[in-house]
């Protein structure tokens, strides 16, 4: 076991994450969009996280204090979601507690870019999205993506990651074929996972909320917890397609395989590499 973890130090990183999760069962407070609310809170549940669909701005003061972590999703944004969740992440930050963006769909319109870039101002610990997102929000501008998919591979973004990453704070994570994680200066990729992943609705709502609930277990590296949930997730999706039939019968064999994942499991298969 030793050697194994010497031969793959990530695959021991990723194993303490989730056997940690699993542990402590942090409570992960989402707020997120109403497509991707089942298959994130089936998600956090599977890897043994606690989730809350808690929104409304009038439970903020009392409820997010007690959080471990807080993610934000702005994929079905309104008006009047947009204070729940600025408060959110201001109760987070006045608490010490991490935070994570999902700017979903920000190159769709003026507002949700306007709320996505008023939102970084409130300093996420980790800001994840597709190529085309991650671009949008490096150049503040409109018309990058199609909708929530991207029209961009994630190392299409990779410059505009690292600049979001050192103007921001943040870590920013890319999905896509490969999965990068940059604080600006470091670049690694997470290559777990597999393209039928991308036929499931939400599923990039949900690995952002499995990077929430990593972040909350050692919120000083959140760099490490990004990279190490992306592939943990991704490496469900692989054990899972091997029992699935398309899409539908993925999702469910996904959460199940991210249930069951065992130790041996994660430090064999869990593929991370260094691209700095």
């Amino acid at each position: 076991m030793a050697e194994q973890e010497e031969t793959n130090p990530w695959g021991s990183k990723s194993w303490s994450y989730l056997s940690s999760l699993r542990q402590q069962s942090p409570l992960i407070q989402c707020i997120t969009n109403l497509v991707s609310m089942d298959l994130i809170a089936n998600t956090l549940l599977a890897a043994g996280a606690s989730p809350a669909m808690i929104h409304s701005i009038l439970e903020i003061p009392d409820f997010t204090p007690h959080t471990q972590s807080v993610l934000i999703n702005v994929g079905t944004l309104t008006p009047e979601w947009l204070p729940a969740m600025k408060a959110a992440a201001g109760v987070a930050n006045q608490f010490g507690k991490p935070w994570v963006l999902d700017p979903a769909a920000v190159g769709a319109s003026g507002f949700r870019l306007k709320a996505c870039l008023e939102l970084i101002e409130l300093k996420p610990t980790v800001i994840r999205g597709n190529g085309s997102e991650i671009i949008s929000l490096s150049m503040a501008s409109i018309g990058s993506g199609k909708g929530a998919d991207s029209l961009h591979e994630s190392s299409d973004a990779l410059e505009a990651a690292k600049s979001l990453a050192k103007s921001s704070g943040a870590i920013v994570a890319i999905s896509g074929s490969v999965d990068f994680v940059t604080d600006g200066q470091r670049v690694v990729g997470a290559h777990n996972g597999l393209p039928m992943m991308q036929k499931i609705t939400a599923s990039g709502c949900a690995v952002t909320a499995l990077i929430a609930a990593f972040v909350a277990i050692n919120p000083t590296h959140a760099f490490e917890a990004t990279a190490s949930a992306f592939s943990v997730f991704g490496l469900a999706g692989e054990i899972g397609m091997g029992l699935a039939k398309g899409p539908a019968s993925l999702r469910m064999h996904l959460i199940d395989s991210l249930y069951a994942l065992d130790q041996e499991t994660v430090l064999h298969r869990v593929k991370i590499t260094s691209f700095s």
